[in-house]
C-alpha cells in the first residue's frame, strides 16, 4: 500500500469513522472525501461496495488541506475497507398517490415518517418498493451494470392510464417497457398492486395479473395488497377500506390465478396479502402455498409462518409453565388467529397467559396491523390492564431500530412509565415466550 499526491478534484463522499483494524487507518482520516475507485468517481455508499469489491483498489481522497492523495491497496478479502460514510441522500418520490399513507398521517410525527423515497438503492439493499418514475437512463445503466437485482416495483396496474391516475403523475412512463428492459437484462423484478376498491380491482387486476404473469421468470412474483386507509384523510381522494365480501371476491380471483399457473408455470406466482384473509374470515393457506415467502416482508405469509412455527415447535412448551401472568400485546388483525392457536396452553396446561388486543385509536379503526400500534395506544391498554400481569410482550414490528414507537416514543419512557417488565417479541411465537423466561 501506498500514497501519492495528486491534483485537486471535486469534493465527493465524506468519511465519518474509520475501524482501527482497517488497512487504510492511520492514513485515512475523518472529514476525508473519497473521490475515485479505480479512477471512477463514487456516487453513494452503494457504489463505493461494488468499487471496493475488486481485489486491487486504487483510492483518491480530498484530505480538505488543498492536497490530495491515492492510495493503492491490495484488497485481498475484498471488503468494505473498514471505512463508514455520510449518509446518502434519498431520491424522493415526486408521485401524489391517492393512496399514499404519508399523506395520511397528522403532524407531530417522527421525521422519517414524512420521507417518500423512491430510491432504486433502498430497494435493492432493503426490499423497499419503487415506482420506477423517479429513475433516469443512468440509474438504469447502473442497475443493470452493478447487478442491483432483485429490484422491488410497485405495479399497481399495467393500464398506463389507470396507473397515471392511481400516481397521480401524467408524465408517468409506461411500465411495461420499463421492467422489461430490466429484466431482459437479467434483473429479477418482484411486483406489488395496492389495491383500491372500485379502482384497480376486479377486471383491472386480471389484466395486471396477467400481463406481470407473462414476464415470468423475470417477474418473479406478485404480491396484491389492499389500500391501507387512516382517519387523516381530509381533502384527499375518496377513497373506502375493503369489505370482507369484496375482500373474498379478490381472494377468488387470485386463487383461480394461482391454479392456473400452477400448471403453466409451475408457480403460484400472485399472493394475496394477509389481510385480505384475516378481513374475509377464510382460514390462511398452509406454509407452502407461499413457496420460497417471496413477499414476506410486505405482510404476505407471515401470520401463516408464526402459527406453522408455533404449531411445529410448542411442544417446547408443553412440559414449562411460567410462574408469571403474561400478555401478549397484538393488534386486531393478528389476535383472534393467536390466541386460537395458544388457547391449549391457556386451557389444557393451565398458563397465566392472555392475548390483549390494542384497538388503533391514533390511525382509526381501519387500521389493524400491530406494526401501526403507536407508542400511546399500547400505552394506555397496558396502563389499563398492569396489575394483572407480570410481563408484557410487544410485537417486534411496533419499534424501530433505535426502539422508538411511531410516534416517537421511546420504550424506555413506556417501561419507566408503568414500572412493569416489557419485554420485545420476535416473529416466533415459541422463541418469544422462552424469551420471556418460560
Amino acid at each position: 500500500m501506498g500514497s501519492t499526491p495528486i491534483a485537486r478534484s471535486f469534493f465527493a463522499m465524506k468519511v465519518i469513522d474509520i475501524q482501527p483494524d482497517s488497512p487504510l487507518y492511520g492514513h485515512v482520516r475523518k472529514g476525508y472525501r473519497l473521490l475515485k475507485v479505480n479512477g471512477r468517481e463514487v456516487a453513494d455508499n452503494l457504489d463505493c461496495r461494488y468499487l471496493m469489491s475488486e481485489e486491487s483498489v486504487r483510492l483518491e481522497f480530498a484530505t480538505g488541506s488543498g492536497k490530495n492523495i491515492r492510495i493503492d491497496i491490495d484488497n485481498d478479502f475484498q471488503t468494505d475497507l473498514g471505512l463508514q460514510f455520510e449518509t446518502d441522500i434519498l431520491k424522493i418520490c415526486k408521485n401524489k398517490c391517492i393512496f399514499c399513507f404519508v399523506h395520511q398521517q397528522p403532524k407531530g410525527m417522527r421525521k422519517a415518517l414524512y420521507v417518500r423515497d423512491d430510491d432504486f438503492r433502498l430497494s435493492f439493499t432493503h426490499g423497499n418498493f419503487i415506482s420506477l418514475s423517479n429513475i433516469n437512463e443512468g440509474d438504469i445503466d447502473r442497475i443493470i451494470r452493478q447487478r442491483l437485482s432483485p429490484m422491488y416495483i410497485s405495479v399497481h396496474s399495467t393500464d398506463d392510464s389507470l396507473r397515471r391516475f392511481m400516481f397521480g403523475n401524467r408524465r408517468l412512463p409506461a411500465i411495461l417497457p420499463l421492467i422489461k428492459r430490466l429484466i431482459e437484462s437479467g434483473i429479477i423484478v418482484h411486483s406489488q398492486a395496492v389495491l383500491c376498491p372500485g379502482i384497480n380491482d376486479g377486471p383491472a387486476l386480471e389484466k395486471t395479473i396477467t400481463d406481470l404473469a407473462g414476464l415470468y421468470p423475470g417477474v418473479a412474483s406478485l404480491g396484491v395488497v389492499p389500500v391501507g386507509l387512516t382517519k387523516y384523510r381530509d381533502k384527499l381522494h375518496k377513497l373506502r377500506p375493503y369489505t370482507a365480501a369484496q375482500g373474498l371476491k379478490t381472494l377468488a380471483l387470485v386463487e383461480a390465478f394461482q391454479n392456473q399457473f400452477r400448471k403453466e408455470l409451475k408457480t403460484r406466482f400472485v399472493y394475496a396479502a394477509d389481510e385480505f384473509y384475516i378481513l374475509s374470515g377464510v382460514e390462511f393457506p398452509p406454509l407452502a402455498a407461499y413457496e420460497t415467502m417471496p413477499q414476506f416482508e410486505n405482510g404476505i405469509g407471515m401470520m401463516r409462518s408464526l402459527l406453522s412455527d408455533f404449531s411445529k415447535r410448542k411442544k417446547l412448551l408443553e412440559k414449562t409453565k411460567p410462574n408469571k401472568r403474561i400478555a401478549l400485546i397484538t393488534g386486531r388483525a393478528a389476535g383472534k388467529y393467536i390466541e386460537a392457536e395458544i388457547n391449549y396452553l391457556m386451557v389444557t396446561k393451565g398458563w397465566p397467559l392472555e392475548i390483549i388486543e390494542v384497538a388503533n385509536r391514533f390511525w382509526g379503526k381501519n387500521v389493524t396491523v400491530s406494526g401501526l400500534l403507536t407508542g400511546r395506544d399500547i400505552s394506555a391498554a397496558i396502563m389499563k390492564r398492569k396489575s394483572d400481569f407480570d410481563i408484557f410482550i410487544l410485537p417486534p414490528n411496533c419499534l424501530n431500530d433505535d426502539d422508538l414507537f411511531l410516534d416517537d416514543m421511546p420504550l424506555s419512557f413506556l417501561r419507566e412509565k408503568s414500572g412493569i417488565d416489557i419485554q420485545v417479541g420476535s416473529y416466533s411465537l415459541v422463541d418469544t415466550l422462552k424469551g420471556a423466561g418460560v
